[in-house]
């Protein structure tokens, strides 16, 4: 998937056919910090992209609000019992937490 990123945040690119245009949002912040972005042209889409980010962090500031930070790096995970059972005997087996063991898994499954 093709991303834009700006001062630590990234968005999404898409097409609309109906409306011959690009547009976008801000993934990885909650809903209601939604950041949208739309274009024309790809040079467009980016501009307007940066200006969103721009504008909502001069907003926070304004407001003294502390700005969403997109994945923080903290997620819960739901697992069935069998699951969580055998991860936690396989982090144990390997001599360290079910949260290094997980961590460790996803790093391997998403590395490329």
């Amino acid at each position: 998937m093709n991303t834009l990123q700006y001062k630590g945040y990234n968005g999404s690119i898409e097409y609309s056919s109906e409306d011959d245009c690009l547009f976008g949002k801000v993934i990885g912040i909650e809903k209601r910090h939604l950041i949208s972005y739309e274009g024309t042209t790809l040079d467009e889409l980016k501009t307007d992209f940066r200006a969103g980010i721009d504008n909502y962090l001069e907003m926070c500031h304004q407001q003294g609000w502390k700005p969403a930070k997109p994945y923080n790096g903290t997620i819960n995970v739901r697992l069935t019992p069998e699951i969580h059972v055998r991860t936690a005997q396989r982090s144990a087996e390997l001599g360290i937490s079910i949260n290094a063991f997980i961590k460790e898994t996803l790093q391997k499954a998403v590395m490329i």
